[in-house]
């Protein structure tokens, strides 16, 4: 009998030019010390995010990750409803404060001391499908009437004439989104979902430096008129380049719980998943960089076991190859401790294996070469949700 699928397993090896994918809080590069070298590092936040950006756009569903949901009401019963501006800036202050979650109010930017009444910002962030707005803004209307003759909210302490249950309720609610990649919320009872996606940090497979760029801008009038020398505008800029190593892994099992009976659902979340973590990149610094590559190589298993990242695989530095580069070194590597990860485990547990790349040679130990990423995803999905509904079945 077939062991049921578990994991689905996604290897990336990607070329990444002169860029600054993601800052750390001085503009700086991210890096990480591994192998006794330094590497260059792009969070896992800071790819996920990237990745849900095209996730949502793949399945037609949006998530809402906010401190203001109040003011988001309050738009949209302004704009989408008509109603007074007052009035609109009251509802959503009082939805913000009907909810478990505790409350602040902003500062008048001329008074530090002096709060602004009805502008709320919950303590916690919340975390809701887009459509969660629509909710609570028909209750609003649903209360109007209170809310025309109830006092504004003024300080923490003040209490919300709307139901908090009903309030809550609506930031339990969920989508394909929030099902994917889990929610944290423990102000709210019952609202947090267990992610079914694992994002490891992505780095160099390689030593890397951060380059200093020096820029300036020139004063077009100055220019023009030629009356003063120098620029209107200097300044610097960190930027790294690279062929990283990208890892995530989804457990079916965890996606399935969050989905409930619903195959056609979990393998459109699953597909859309791993199309977004193949085809997103962080947009830090776009404009100036440009750097839309795309992987070199994707490399897909479905395991009955347990998860297997080859990062290990890259602890010693890759070394440039003869000719020059990192990206092809870094899939032989890559390919190579896969076999030996996988001989020393056993391949008993991996149930579908393939990938997809600029390579024309043969990767063997990276299982059955797809002309295509989405060839390989198919390949992965086929066999993943097959053989799991032969086990659930059994």
């Amino acid at each position: 009998m077939a062991k049921p699928a578990r994991f689905i397993d996604i290897h990336i090896i990607q070329s990444i030019p002169f860029a600054n994918l993601n800052r750390d809080d001085t503009n700086s590069v991210k890096t990480v010390q591994y192998g006794n070298v330094m590497r260059t590092r792009v969070s896992s936040q800071s790819w996920k995010r990237a990745v849900r950006a095209v996730f949502e756009d793949r399945i037609g569903q949006a998530a809402l990750r906010t401190r203001r949901i109040g003011e988001r009401v309050t738009r949209f019963l302004a704009e989408e409803h008509g109603w007074p501006q007052n009035l609109a800036e009251r509802a959503g202050a009082h939805i913000a404060a009907a909810s478990s979650i505790k409350f602040e109010l902003a500062k008048d930017p001329k008074d530090a001391k002096q709060s602004v009444p009805n502008k709320v910002f919950t303590n916690a962030m919340v975390y809701v499908p887009e459509s969660a707005v629509t909710e609570l803004a028909a209750l609003a209307e649903e209360h109007r009437t209170v809310l025309e003759g109830a006092k504004d909210i003024k300080k923490p302490a003040d209490k919300s004439i709307l139901p908090a249950d009903r309030v809550d309720a609506v930031l339990r609610s969920r989508n394909g989104v929030i099902n994917l990649f889990g929610r944290m919320l423990a102000e709210v009872d019952n609202a947090g979902v267990d992610g079914a996606v694992q994002v490891a940090h992505a780095l160099t497979t390689h030593e890397t430096d951060v380059e200093l760029d020096y820029f300036s801008a020139v004063d077009d009038i100055t220019a023009h008129w030629g009356d003063q020398s120098g620029s209107g505008h200097m300044g610097h800029a960190e930027f790294s380049a690279g062929t990283f190593y990208r890892y995530a892994t989804i457990d079916l099992r965890d996606l399935a719980a969050n989905i409930g009976d619903n195959p056609d659902e979990l393998r459109e979340l699953t597909a859309a998943f791993l199309s977004a973590f193949v085809l997103s990149l962080p947009q830090a610094k776009k404009n100036s960089t440009a750097p839309h590559t795309i992987p070199d190589l994707a490399h897909i298993s479905v395991r009955a076991d347990r998860p297997l990242s080859y990062a290990a695989a890259f602890e010693r530095p890759v070394l440039a190859a003869g000719h020059g580069g990192f990206s092809d070194p870094s899939r032989t590597v890559l390919a190579q401790y896969a076999e030996t990860a996988n001989g020393l485990l056993g391949t008993d547990a991996i149930l579908q294996s393939g990938w997809a790349g600029v390579d024309v040679k043969g990767l063997d130990a990276l299982g059955t070469r797809h002309t295509g990423f989405d060839s390989l995803i198919n390949a992965a999905l086929d066999t993943a949700l097959a053989v799991q509904s032969a086990g659930d079945a059994a």
